[in-house]
């Protein structure tokens, strides 16, 4: 008995993970998200502390001296409305890497989780450690190996801290760390890169389910098939990036960093390759970045001037100085093109916001396709709406507004129903199908392949729509009542055959043939 409760309580305990997981957001925004531009725009009128410019060559970087607080910033500012970090996603890199050492490793990029998790943590290594001090004491030589080992591995784990995500560099290697399953730190590196040469280049690391990609200065990629894909319920709520440190002077970068964007969603690296020119290839930078030195021309005795290029940031907030007057931002949740003037934005383009006033009050769930709805007036009973259903099985239905809602009323058989109409004759209410497809009346005559829309009378007895008459059609479309000189007319769109005029009051039949390419109307008076 006891067993049996603990596997009822043990999948009532899968069934709440499994749904407390089902209602985390997952990040959807498809747009470049510029990282590096997030530390530098603060405050456009100065850098931030820890922050240096510099010139190498013809581009422009910034340098870090310390892990400050302000190179650092919530990654709800980024990835807002989720909880998840992004399935897929690219992130697109360049620096520029003078010298590093043989065993330093240097953070470009790492997404940081709050402390309380990392106390948890900390604790669960901590246990673990004990545990297996515990176990390893009355063990031989090989657990005592074997213990030495997880030691290792523990103090390893303690190192990387509360990191969920991390892009790592050392000498010759690019890492890439995440939070994988279970709470284990995983790594993928890249072997082979050797960037610390002095010179600039751009790095684009894709993450897809089935493989992951490294192109560096837009030549052939370097793919790994990883034994598990990146996880897709990577819980980012309450971290932090960190641009250039993982949050500590361990693993500070030293190089120069000019682009580093985040794209949730895509592989870009199709996009910014090949580069247009012998530049790296870019995709956006920040604009304190993009102003560059002219080369003197020959027997040009004047100073150096400095010149903007024209280069269109991406964004959701931007601030305007004079630093970036003549500079342009595009807001892709506004759909705006915005320009500096050196103290504010002045918009360029913009879409205009589109007010919608229609919201959903109702789903009707009808038997079959439904190609018309007619909505009219039954005095004494309320607001009716009589629906064309394809089916010849279900037939049509007529709808009531009754307790705030349409609610089923009356069922009519139809055959094929394309368009309902209603008209008055004095007091009484009309209704009347289009029936493109052969009835009851195809199976007494098939030779003539008669077809026969019908007309219906509202019966006050008994409150509801009645046959009153049938009238041949040739795949009928569509109706119209109108009245001349108090005689009320119906005219019906064939869609084949021609056009007949018919007067009932004088039992006469007059069909006069008429062939159009599109449709052809038929008339018909009615009295009574």
């Amino acid at each position: 008995m006891s067993s049996l409760i603990f596997v009822q309580l043990l999948l009532l305990g899968l069934r709440v993970i499994s749904t407390t997981t089902d209602t985390w957001r997952h990040c959807t925004d498809i747009f470049p998200l510029d990282l590096l531009s997030f530390v530098l725009e603060r405050d456009t009128s100065k850098l931030a502390p820890g922050v240096h410019m510099k010139q190498a060559g013809e581009m422009r970087g910034v340098h870090f001296s310390s892990p400050h607080s302000s190179l650092s910033f919530p990654s709800s500012q980024v990835l807002a409305n989720c909880d998840l970090f992004p399935k897929e996603f690219s992130v697109v890199v360049t620096l520029r890497v003078s010298h590093l050492a043989q065993k330093r490793n240097e953070y470009i990029l790492s997404l940081i989780g709050p402390k309380t998790e990392e106390k948890s943590t900390l604790n669960d290594y901590g246990d673990l450690l004990e545990s297996n001090k515990k176990r390893s004491a009355t063990a031989g030589e090989q657990r005592g190996k074997t213990r030495r080992n997880k030691e290792r591995k523990v103090k390893s784990n303690e190192e990387r801290g509360r990191i969920i995500l991390g892009l790592r560099l050392s000498k010759k290697c690019l890492h890439f760390l995440f939070k994988g399953h279970g709470g284990v730190v995983e790594h993928w590196v890249f072997r082979g890169t050797k960037l610390a040469d002095n010179q600039w280049h751009t790095l684009v690391l894709t993450i897809t389910r089935e493989y992951v990609s490294l192109t560096v200065d837009c030549q052939a990629p370097v793919q790994i098939v990883p034994t598990r894909p990146f996880p897709s319920d990577l819980n980012i709520q309450g971290s932090r990036f960190h641009i250039g440190n993982r949050g500590r002077w361990k693993g500070l970068f030293s190089g120069m960093l000019r682009q580093l964007v985040l794209v949730p969603g895509m592989d870009v690296s199709h996009q910014i390759c090949p580069s247009p020119n012998s530049q790296p290839a870019t995709l956006s930078v920040p604009p304190l970045l993009l102003d560059l030195p002219v080369k003197k021309k020959e027997g040009d005795s004047h100073p150096t001037s400095y010149e903007k290029e024209e280069r269109v940031s991406v964004g959701l907030e931007r601030s305007c100085s004079e630093l970036l007057q003549g500079q342009l931002w595009f807001n892709p949740l506004k759909k705006g093109l915005y320009l500096c003037d050196g103290s504010e934005w002045i918009t360029v383009l913009e879409d205009h916001k589109r007010l919608d006033y229609v919201m959903e009050h109702q789903v009707l769930t009808t038997s079959s396709e439904t190609h018309d709805v007619e909505v009219f007036q039954v005095p004494g009973m309320g607001l009716m709406a009589a629906m064309a259903h394809r089916s010849k099985a279900s037939g049509s239905a007529v709808y009531l507004w009754t307790h705030a809602q349409f609610s089923l009323y009356q069922n009519i058989s139809t055959h094929e129903a394309l368009a309902w109409r209603h008209f008055y004759i004095g007091k009484k209410i009309f209704l009347v199908v289009s029936n493109s497809g052969g009835g009851p009346y195809n199976r007494l005559n098939k030779e003539l392949e008669n077809e026969f829309s019908v007309i219906y009378k509202w019966s006050k007895k008994r409150k509801q729509f009645v046959r009153f008459q049938s009238l041949q059609t040739y795949c009928a479309r569509d109706w119209e009542a109108f009245v001349i000189n108090r005689q009320t007319y119906l005219a019906v769109a064939n869609h084949r055959q021609g056009m007949a005029i018919l007067r009932s009051n004088q039992n006469l039949c007059i069909k006069i043939l008429h062939f159009s390419l599109w449709f052809v109307f038929q008339v018909i008076t009615i009295t009574l």
